[in-house]
This record gives structure tokens, C-alpha cells and sequence, in this order.
């Protein structure tokens, strides 16, 4: 008799839960490039496909500021991974012929040493008692837990934004180590205007009461929500919230805690901008964005190494440099500057409306792009 074949539960579909990893120990820590030191580390991953006998076909996914190693299929919780959309067999990452490993680093608050993690030596959260982080640090770290998965050489590294940025160090911290760089919609060193936002951001979550100098009991909601809000405007585009919303009005008679008009001047954009503040709040750490933003405006690929075509001029991994026609946090020019400096390196463009989240939306675009290069 025949076995009927019954569809997989969502639970059998998952590829693989967050793990996590102790590395660095207090007799051989972690040197951060503040020159302070940190141990233990734990860090929450995950991975996807197998890891080949030679530990050569592994691909790195690097997360943005919000982001976590949650980057593919669906969670314990039933919530997607935040990338599922490139990340599967038949996808532009590809399950079945690379091992993706995506990691959630240093810093953070989703299961990885950040500044919401226990101190052992006071058995409290750090808050701001956490040493400063940088991106070269993230990366750091993400190598000792390449090397815990007997992983001996990256086939590719690939990430957005601030996971551009931990792309980019990859290629210039262990340049032996790595085939290929997929850096998108990101920047060699933190421009102004992305330091300006992330000062408003900062001082939203700064200015409120309940910051209490990081010595706060509950999370700092309105400070951090509205660091997320002001987020949320540079992460999008004009004509994608004008598409979007427009003028629509908004009849929830709940009106949110900054609205000090009357229900009939309340917008569909006002109130999308306070649910995803209220979102924020409800999954992420106030010191952590503080550290986050900061270690982000401290980008710069050029620190300590020389002129920036001299630099990018060096890496040796095969590139592929993606911007977004819309982008205006990390301009397509920028993405294109950061191309023509790296030897033989390929540019592509998303053409989208989305703006800087596009990464995140535009997966058709972004399958046959990565796909065709990692061919």
C-alpha cells in the first residue's frame, strides 16, 4: 500500500531555529577596537543548507540596524525571516547548493552580547556600562563563529545597509577568506546626512524622561518610537508614501500620544509612522539603537588604512555593488562611487519606488540580480 504524502506543517517547514554560541572567554577575550575588552560573547545565528566537506560553500547574510539572524523560513513564533524572500532552494541564495549562515552581531538585542545583555560582573543589564562597538568589531566576531562552523572559506558575503557596511570590512579584514561581496545600498564611510539622522534618532530616545541616563526599568517608549518614526521617513521615498497614503484620512478614534489635534486632521501616514514606532518598542532595546547608530556613524573603510582608492582599490573578492534608483539615505552615486574604486567590480540597480527599504521588498528584482552573479 502506497504512503499518502500529506502536506508539511508549517512547523516541519522550519529550516533551522536561532542557535546560539559562547566564543571569546575571560581568559582570551575579545579586543574590541576601542581597545577594551569583552567576554563571554554569545551569538545567535542561523543557518541554512549544509556546509560541503570542504567548508568552502558557505555564504554569509549580514543584517541591518533592527535586523536579526532570523533571516529565512519561519520562526517558532510563525514569523517569516526578514530576507525569506532571496534565501531557499531555487532562490537567488540558494539552499541547496550554499551553506547560509546569518548571524546576528555584536552589539545587538536578539540573542547576540549588546547593551541589553547581563553584565557578569554586576549580574545587571550593561545599558551604557556596554563598551563601544564598531562595525570592524561586528565583523570580527562574525569570524570566530565562521570558524566554530568549520567554515573554510566564504563563497560570498551579502547584506544592506548597515550589512553592507559589515560586507565591505569583511572584504578588507580577511581578503584571502572571501570569493565575493555583495554590498547594497550602503557606504564606505557614514556621509553627514546619515549622521545628521542619526543624531535626531539618538536624541529623541535621549530627550525622553524614562531614558533616566540608560538607567531605565521599562523601555523609553515615546523617545524610542520616535527615533523609529523619524527612521521610518528616510527609509522610504516621497512618491512611495504619496503612492501609498496621500492625503487618506485615518478613522481609528484612538489617536496616538504625540497627536494634539482633533480626529478629523488625522492621517493615514501619521498613523503608520506611530504603529511602526509602537512595533519598534515592542521588539527592540533603547541602548542598543543608541550603540547601533553610533557604531554606524563611525563607518569608515578608510580609518587607519589610507585614501579611499586606495583602500577599496585593494580588495581582491569578486564585487557586485547594488544601489537603489530611489534611495535616499545611501544614494545610487554613492553605491556607483563605491563600484568604480573596487577592482573589475559589477554595479546593478534597483528600480523601485521603496526607496532604502527596497532591499527588503524588491525580491524579483533582487533574485535575477545576485542570482545571475553568483552563477
Amino acid at each position: 500500500m502506497q504512503a499518502i504524502a500529506y502536506p508539511k506543517t508549517w512547523w516541519e517547514q522550519i529550516p533551522a531555529a536561532t542557535e546560539s554560541v559562547e566564543l571569546f572567554s575571560p581568559n582570551s577575550p575579545l579586543l574590541l577596537e576601542s581597545r577594551e575588552t569583552l567576554a563571554p560573547v554569545t551569538v545567535a545565528y542561523e543557518t541554512y543548507g549544509t556546509l560541503n566537506t570542504e567548508g568552502t560553500n558557505a555564504l554569509l547574510v549580514c543584517h541591518a540596524l533592527t535586523g536579526s539572524a532570523h533571516a529565512a523560513g519561519l520562526s517558532r513564533d510563525c514569523q517569516t525571516g526578514w530576507w525569506d524572500g532571496i534565501i531557499g532552494e531555487g532562490k537567488a541564495l540558494d539552499t541547496s547548493k550554499y551553506f547560509v549562515i546569518c548571524s546576528n552581531f555584536l552589539g545587538s538585542c536578539y540573542g547576540t552580547t549588546g547593551p541589553s545583555s547581563i553584565n557578569p560582573a554586576t549580574g545587571k543589564a550593561y545599558r551604557t556600562d556596554f563598551p563601544k562597538v564598531s562595525v570592524r568589531d561586528m565583523v570580527r566576531v562574525q569570524y570566530e563563529l565562521i570558524h566554530y562552523l568549520g567554515v573554510q572559506k566564504l563563497a560570498a558575503v551579502i547584506g544592506g545597509s548597515l550589512g553592507g557596511m559589515q560586507v565591505l570590512e569583511w572584504a578588507l579584514m580577511y581578503p584571502d577568506f572571501v570569493d565575493a561581496i555583495i554590498p547594497i545600498a550602503t557606504s564606505a564611510r557614514h556621509s553627514a546626512w546619515c549622521i545628521g539622522w542619526g543624531e535626531i534618532e539618538r536624541l529623541a530616545i535621549l530627550n525622553d524622561p524614562a531614558w533616566n541616563n540608560g538607567a531605565y526599568t521599562e523601555q523609553p517608549y515615546n523617545g524610542l518610537a520616535l527615533a523609529r518614526m523619524i527612521a521610518m521617513i528616510s527609509y522610504r521615498s516621497k512618491n512611495s508614501y504619496e503612492d501609498r497614503f496621500g492625503q487618506k484620512k485615518h478613522s481609528n478614534s484612538n489617536l496616538p500620544f504625540s497627536h494634539g489635534g482633533s480626529r478629523d486632521n488625522f492621517f493615514e501616514m501619521q498613523s503608520y509612522l506611530h504603529h511602526q514606532g509602537k512595533k519598534l518598542v515592542d521588539r527592540f532595546d533603547a541602548a542598543t539603537y543608541i550603540y547601533v547608530t553610533r557604531a554606524m556613524d563611525s563607518h569608515d573603510v578608510t580609518r587607519n588604512r589610507g585614501t579611499l582608492e586606495t583602500v577599496l582599490g585593494g580588495i581582491k573578492a569578486r564585487a557586485l555593488c547594488i544601489g537603489v534608483a530611489s534611495d535616499v539615505l545611501y544614494p545610487a552615486e554613492e553605491q556607483k562611487g563605491i563600484a568604480a574604486l573596487i577592482p573589475d567590480a559589477e554595479y546593478a540597480e534597483i528600480a523601485s519606488v521603496h526607496g532604502h527599504d527596497a532591499f527588503l521588498i524588491e525580491y524579483d528584482q533582487l533574485n535575477r540580480i545576485v542570482g545571475d552573479f553568483l552563477k
